[in-house]
């Protein structure tokens, strides 16, 4: 009985195979767990009936011996950088290299270049020039059309350009590569493949390309024009992410010098048997037996359990929508307790299941109650400016599941550590809250107020600060009640844009005022294809049009990101220059209040 994904050749050999229909090359450590996007591609080729070998982490810098100990598959090679984008792996928000990788053994930096979607198919194409390479994962799927890119501060062409690749897949790529694979099995050329749904690709100007009758076509301004003017690049942001919040997509082309990236319309969202089914796959949950170190990804979700995809919420800063979508398709309660049981029969479990969460833990099962609405809708986010009055946000359905997994036998503890979205939980918060408080609670609740200003929270999309409070004060009443000390850890961001030295002064004025000394922070960092990030390279809002300032020098951005630590002792001094710099005493004066003589 073979378990794995075969990774070496040896391990081909040992199962017979004459030849290997797949290679998948990954810059994270082989981990065959359905957290991991490459696991999870290897897995439904396999489901396929298809040869699938994984390679992961190939040496780049030697002979290349990693790229050709396999050879040329029959049908492609595909390319996923990782379960990150390579540059917020390897970089931090001031642009300084990372010391470690938490997908590496042991924790190790460099064991992958920086954008390895680049990298890895450029060598593929010197080695094999008439193999096919697919690109897949979030690096891919961010950069599928022109995009600024933070570390070189410059927008760069969609990474169809930049790679040679000859296809991407964009968001979750379940159904567009198993399409790919049909239609390549049943002997259509590849260079044919340009009307998959999901999937970009680069032609010529004038080339003539398959596309679906029931498409529209929406032509945006090219990458030479986004590149000279922002405003262009802006209302482009604002067309493709409308386009990859409606039921109804249209296809879009951008013209990159004499050639043309055709992105065609997503798929529409995974029903939730097909979910199930992914997670039905054979997955052993454990890193492949190659490896000597402990993996630190890995550990941290060995014992976890995803409840659904997509995010509703639609947070300026994030790219979790961008990538899984904003409609949430959910498992069955049974697929849910099929995994339970999985987890369960671990080696290594003591009966804590550390998460049972998703991309924001409290969206299961939610959705539009009338469904032909959802298709003629194009908002961003069905909770900002407020929750949408067709939002089924019942949390019955994840109280129930709780309840099933908390009951089973074996199982002591289930927590709650995904992040909770509070507006969602304050629509209707009594049972929900106080579940999750009195059972799911690792000790400290996770929430993500991320401002206290109305105008910084209005750039990011997130609900008012007072709502947080409301939060809290219902989190210490079940706390009292229970004679319980847990903790509500709330999240914040520096340098976002919209906010300054004033807004930061006021969030630090909040916290104190509330008695927190902040843990859970950091510093904004543009990445591909989000809000923010157009705000931050443009100077407007895609949406208005309007100016919206930016902290972009390191030296104010440092600035800002001290007044999270106002309590400290050497930040006392700069602070109180720079509110006085603002002609802001009473800030000052909340944040330091002068001493009585008797104190």
């Amino acid at each position: 009985m073979y378990t794995w994904l075969p990774t070496t050749k040896k391990e081909i050999e040992q199962r017979g195979w004459s030849s290997i229909d797949a290679i998948l090359f990954s810059g994270d450590a082989y981990v065959d767990h359905p957290a991991f996007g490459t696991a999870v591609i290897g897995r439904v080729l396999e489901a396929l009936g298809l040869n699938v070998a994984i390679v992961p982490q190939p040496n780049w810098q030697d002979d290349l011996r990693d790229f050709k100990k396999l050879g040329r598959p029959n049908l492609f090679f595909g390319v996923c950088p990782g379960s990150m984008d390579s540059m917020v792996n390897h970089y931090t928000a001031a642009r300084r290299k990372r010391s470690d990788d938490a997908y590496t053994p042991g924790n190790r930096a460099g064991a992958r270049p920086d954008m390895p979607t680049i990298t890895y198919t450029r060598i593929l194409k010197r080695l094999f020039p008439d193999a096919p390479v697919v690109l897949g994962g979030v690096e891919a799927s961010m950069r599928r059309l022109t995009h600024y890119d933070y570390w070189e501060d410059r927008p760069r062409p969609s990474i169809l350009v930049d790679s040679g690749a000859d296809l991407l897949v964009y968001g979750m790529g379940e159904r567009p590569i198993t399409e790919l694979c049909r239609r390549l099995q049943q002997g259509v050329p590849f260079r044919s493949l340009t009307n998959i749904p999901q999937t970009a690709v680069l032609r010529g100007r004038q080339e003539r390309v398959a596309a679906r009758g029931e498409w529209t076509t929406v032509t945006l301004a090219s990458h030479e024009e986004c590149v000279r003017d922002k405003r262009l690049q802006a209302a482009n942001f604002r067309r493709v992410e409308e386009e990859s919040n409606n039921m109804q997509a249209a296809r879009l082309l951008q013209e990159v010098g004499e050639q043309v990236v055709i992105v065609n319309p997503p798929y529409p969202p995974m029903t939730t048997g097909e979910l199930d089914a992914v997670h039905d796959l054979p997955f052993t949950r454990l890193p492949h037996p190659r490896y000597r170190r402990e993996i630190p990804a890995y550990n941290m979700i060995r014992h976890s359990i995803t409840l659904h995809r997509g995010c509703f919420g639609g947070c300026a800063f994030c790219t979790i929508s961008a990538h899984q979508g904003k409609f949430v398709t959910s498992r069955s309660p049974e697929s849910v307790m099929r995994e339970v049981e999985r987890v369960k029969a671990m080696p290594d479990f003591s009966g804590t299941i550390t998460d049972l969460g998703g991309p924001s833990a409290n969206m299961y099962a939610m959705g539009g109650r009338e469904r032909d609405r959802c298709d003629r809708c194009r908002r961003p986010s069905c909770l900002f400016p407020s929750a949408c009055p067709n939002l089924n946000a019942d949390h019955a359905p994840l109280l129930s599941l709780y309840r099933c997994v908390r009951q089973q036998p074996g199982v002591k503890h289930c927590f709650v550590s995904s992040g909770i979205r509070h507006d969602l939980a304050m629509i209707d918060p009594g049972p929900y809250l106080e579940t999750v408080i009195r059972h799911h609670v690792p000790g400290r609740l996770k929430v993500a107020p991320e401002h206290v200003s109305d105008n910084v929270l209005r750039l990011m999309r997130k609900p008012p600060f007072a709502l947080f409070d409301e939060l809290a004060a219902r989190f210490n009443a079940i706390n009292r009640q229970q004679d319980a000390r847990r903790q509500l850890v709330p999240y914040f961001i520096s340098s976002h844009p919209g906010c300054g030295l004033e807004e930061m002064a006021e969030l630090a004025v909040a916290t104190r005022e509330r008695h927190y000394h902040l843990e859970q922070v950091q510093d904004f960092t543009p990445t591909p294809m989000t809000l923010a990030t157009e705000m931050y390279y443009t100077g407007v809002d895609p949406y208005t049009m309007q100016p919206v300032a930016t902290a972009r020098d390191p030296r104010e951005k440092r600035r800002q990101h001290i007044f999270f630590f106002w309590y400290k002792k050497e930040h006392r001094r700069e602070i109180t220059d720079l509110l006085t710099a603002i002609k802001r005493p009473d800030l000052l004066r909340r944040l330091y209040p002068p001493r009585l003589p008797f104190q």
